[in-house]
């Protein structure tokens, strides 16, 4: 890199709070179990699922069958906090909302945000307990049992609309939120999206799981307007796809006619950015369709791949953030990505390595 192109990427760089993620915290409870536990739970191999009563006994028996690690979770704080790791410095660039209890892994997670010096701000509550999401491991598939509790209790009246808060939201200027969040305050999701569009920042959302596309359409497709960025993966394009009528299966098709949805904010095309796990990732760009190939790994270094898909947000988003170039953003977060699956659960390196 020439120098003065060195200066030239200093113009804008991270400010604190610039990127805002709101979501649902959840501390990952995390083992490698075998067939006969997915079949008993009735589990696909590689899936996210919210937990319903019959998954209850779950969350007890893969801790006293299998050996547990906790790592602090939830789709959007996995990519904020990727997203402030790439960044290194300021600290506190990423702030997140979310709902907790009162409790113990309410206070773990208050402690990981701290140290990956996530600017966090949780709800908390005393009616419903810290959410927890089983990942249940096999091979290199990841089975996400979500138990949002606490989660699922975000109030807009009560934590966003206060000022103090309203005034973090204020200072973003882009935004992350996980579709997963469309379960639990779309009113939440409509003002945030609404404030950006408004004022010309960059809104990004993530299908996040085919079951959102099913059975979350409606309030999906209310938030779609004031999409700038819209992530998802192979499997949640497809079913997408199918609800939405769009008579596909080719993905960059697929792509295409998402990107094409109605958009509120004229002065932004849609950008749509599908990753395809080990295939490449494709991006809409104007009237085209480009794929960049994904970095190689050796089958045998890859650890476990969940997380993979919230650390390629979290890279896209920690260059989108400096105002870097839409391949840029594309590289940082495969390099994410190729780091985390090398490690169990969403955790990282002290420092990355990525240029």
């Amino acid at each position: 890199m020439y120098s003065s192109e060195r200066e030239f990427n200093k113009v804008d760089p991270a400010h604190p709070n610039s990127l805002f993620g709101m979501g649902n915290p959840l501390l990952d409870i995390s083992a490698v179990v075998d067939k006969d536990f997915l079949e008993k739970y009735g589990l696909k191999p590689n899936d996210q699922i919210l937990a319903e009563d019959k998954h209850k006994a779950l969350f007890d028996e893969i801790v006293k069958k299998f050996k547990v690690e906790y790592h602090a979770g939830g789709a959007t704080q996995n990519s904020i906090k990727i997203a402030q790791w790439m960044i290194q410095d300021p600290h506190k660039v990423c702030t997140f909302f979310g709902c907790i209890g009162e409790d113990k892994f309410g206070e773990i997670l208050k402690q990981k945000s701290e140290e990956a010096h996530v600017d966090a701000y949780y709800y908390e509550q005393t009616e419903e307990p810290t959410g927890t999401c089983a990942a249940c491991i096999t091979g290199d598939n990841r089975s996400l049992v979500a138990n949002l509790a606490a989660a699922n209790c975000y109030k807009k009246d009560k934590h966003l609309d206060l000022k103090e808060n309203w005034k973090l939201v204020e200072k973003a200027k882009v935004y992350y939120i996980a579709g997963f969040f469309l379960t639990v305050s779309l009113e939440s999701i409509l003002k945030v999206a609404k404030h950006a569009s408004e004022n010309n920042k960059l809104f990004t959302l993530n299908l996040s799981a085919p079951f959102i596309s099913q059975f979350f359409k409606d309030a999906l497709m209310e938030v779609m307007p004031y999409v700038d960025v819209l992530f998802g993966n192979e499997t949640e394009a497809a079913t997408f796809s199918k609800e939405q009528g769009f008579q596909t299966e080719d993905i960059e098709e697929i792509a295409k006619k998402a990107e094409a949805l109605p958009k509120v904010n004229k002065k932004r095309p849609r950008i749509v950015v599908f990753t395809q796990g080990k295939d490449g990732t494709i991006m809409t760009k104007g009237d085209k369709v480009e794929t960049f190939p994904v970095l190689k790994i050796d089958q045998k270094d890859i650890v476990d791949t969940n997380g993979a898909g919230d650390a390629f947000v979290g890279g896209f988003l920690s260059e989108l953030v400096q105002d870097k170039e839409l391949e840029q953003c594309v590289k940082a977060g495969h390099y994410a990505a190729n780091i985390i699956i090398r490690r169990a659960g969403c955790t990282f390196p002290e420092k990355p390595d990525f240029h």
